[in-house]
């Protein structure tokens, strides 16, 4: 299928690996020109060079912090500056660490909201007015099935990323006149470094070894297996395209079916 997004222009938060990355290299196979972003500006470049090498597409790898403002500020500048305009948006971020209500203070809450929701919204914020004055803008967050099924151990993640998803139910009803949509995809277990990363701390937790605690995350998607990453960047790709037109202010679980919900 044709996505028609040949020669869009996408930024892509926090994608010098995992998720991210993943979200990157199938806009760039679309032929989308792409910029992505990392805090770590030698791995953004790398990881620019790697999908140049693999697509042959125009691919950009800025040092930037999705967390600071003029780092944001800068990145966005500076794609319009090489590519005139920006088409598409794709929001990404580690997330925070694992904990419950009793181990967490208040700074851990806001450095959390900064981190997965204000992050977003800070780029929304400075790519809006451009898509909607251009009439065609996509936005996709990626998120987590947290924000429809709550995860024990997340707290964090459980309450900001729903914020996050009502923001953007919010605001992709005033933009939806404009042609510019803005969704949501909610991966599932996926096998990326940040779930390593859980994996450890839950084995830390409950003396159990990591391998055992993937394991039983695999054992509960009807699948019984966590997600590859390609497969939650080929959703993404999906909701930034042409093809997805009239897709909006949706969450999209992309989880092996582990989502028990009807909706």
């Amino acid at each position: 299928m044709d996505l028609g997004i040949k020669d869009r222009v996408a930024l892509v938060a926090a994608a010098s690996k995992g998720i991210g990355f993943a979200a990157a290299r199938e806009l760039a196979k679309e032929g989308a020109r792409v910029f992505l972003c990392s805090r770590d500006e030698k791995r953004a470049s790398e990881a620019a060079q790697k999908l140049h090498d693999e697509t042959g597409a125009a691919v950009a790898g800025i040092g930037a912090d999705v967390t600071d403002n003029e780092s944001m500020e800068r990145f966005v500048n500076l794609a319009r500056e090489r590519a005139g305009r920006i088409d598409i948006l794709v929001n990404n971020a580690g997330g925070p660490p694992s904990t419950t209500f009793a181990d967490t203070d208040l700074e851990m809450f806001r450095k959390a909201f900064e981190l997965n929701a204000l992050s977003a919204i800070r780029l929304a914020k400075m790519v809006l007015p451009g898509m909607r004055a251009q009439k065609w803008g996509r936005i996709v967050n990626i998120t987590s099935v947290s924000v429809k099924q709550p995860i024990d151990g997340l707290l964090l993640s459980n309450t900001v990323r729903a914020g996050l998803t009502g923001w953007a139910k919010t605001v992709s009803s005033e933009v939806a006149v404009d042609n510019v949509t803005v969704n949501n995809v909610a991966p599932g277990y996926t096998l990326t470094e940040r779930q390593e990363e859980l994996a450890t701390a839950r084995a830390a937790a409950t003396g159990k070894p990591k391998e055992e605690m993937i394991g039983l995350w695999a054992a509960q998607v009807p699948m019984r297996r966590l997600a590859s990453p390609e497969e939650i960047g080929a959703a993404v790709a999906f909701l930034a395209s042409e093809r997805a037109s009239y897709i909006t202010g949706v969450t999209l679980q992309v989880d092996g079916g582990w989502v028990r919900s009807l909706l």
